[in-house]
């Protein structure tokens, strides 16, 4: 894809270009006094989850996957499967009123999902099975992200080798000072094809380093993958298809202990965890509200919750 065409369908639709004439919200999520579009005018959420911004975002003809939220609100990133192949759509918080929902990527034969914003917002991460060459064939799922420019997005690039390796790896996040946690597929002998492990990769004289698969608290012989990282690493939330599970697939928690160690992770049952398949899982800048993908669509829980599975 050109970086002009990216330019030029993506971010006019988008006026991600502010200096174009469009004046974004000043306001910051969880002021006393905030645009009321602010999460597209949604009535907050309790412990009690719901659809997020149903109609809007979370449709009953699609089905929509991660998501992610700038700090100031006011941009809105998801996944979106249609028909099978994977689009990431966006829109932006602009005079009061969201733009229209563009697919970022929308001449590209390639899949794109699983958006998260880097911590400075300069680039946003996803993954795709894109070629890394015009003209090959579509190849596995890697991670990839496009860094934030004065007029736009520049073209995809790869997070490099050392993250990405032969086999498919998914979803991102990041903590506060830029470590990376991601899943890739378990290597290990006797594992399942369908096993995934969760690793992280610390940020080091501005370069990635060999990633770490992370504990038998979080990592099993089974499948964990689409992982948040808190931004001060105090817990982790993830996916995981386990014996004795809700349905599908679950959403787990875990937590630091005192020697910051990770505690076994548990299920997020009662509420979190259906006979459905969770997936997805993203907190909120703030830290007042948790999204997750449930049953095919977007929903949200005040992040108070989280004191139930500690």
């Amino acid at each position: 894809m050109k970086s002009t065409t990216l330019k030029l369908i993506v971010f006019c639709l988008l006026a991600i270009g502010c200096s174009q004439g469009a004046k974004k919200s000043s306001n910051i999520v969880g002021e006393t006094v905030s645009d009321p579009m602010l999460y597209f005018g949604q009535e907050l959420p309790t412990k009690t989850p719901k659809i997020f911004a149903p109609g809007i975002i979370s449709k009953s003809d699609r089905h929509e996957f991660g998501c992610t939220l700038s700090k100031d609100g006011t941009e809105f990133y998801f996944g979106v499967d249609n028909n099978g192949k994977m689009e990431i759509h966006g829109t932006q918080l602009i005079d009061g009123k969201w733009t229209t929902q563009v697919n970022l990527f929308p001449i590209d034969s390639a899949s794109y999902n699983d958006p998260m914003f880097s911590p400075d917002e300069k680039q946003l991460y996803f993954i795709s099975n894109r070629p890394y060459k015009s003209g090959e064939r579509l190849k596995d799922v890697d991670i990839w992200y496009i860094n934030r420019t004065a007029d736009g997005w520049s073209d995809p690039k790869s997070a490099g080798e050392v993250i990405n390796s032969s086999l498919n790896e998914y979803f991102v996040s990041f903590s506060s000072n830029r470590t990376m946690y991601f899943s890739s597929r378990d290597i290990s002998a006797n594992a399942p094809r369908y096993a995934y492990d969760i690793y992280q990769s610390k940020l080091q004289n501005g370069k990635y380093l060999e990633p770490e698969k992370l504990s038998d608290a979080i990592n099993t012989h089974r499948y964990e993958a689409d992982v948040f990282i808190s931004p001060d690493e105090s817990y982790i939330i993830f996916a995981s298809i386990r014996k004795n599970g809700m349905g599908r697939g679950d959403l787990y928690i875990s937590f630091k202990d005192a020697n910051d160690k990770w505690k076994p992770a548990v299920n997020m049952v009662n509420e979190i965890s259906t006979e459905n398949h969770e997936l997805c899982p993203f907190v909120s800048p703030d830290g007042k509200f948790f999204f997750y993908t449930s049953n095919q669509d977007i929903y949200w829980v005040s992040t108070e919750i989280f004191d139930d599975y500690k």
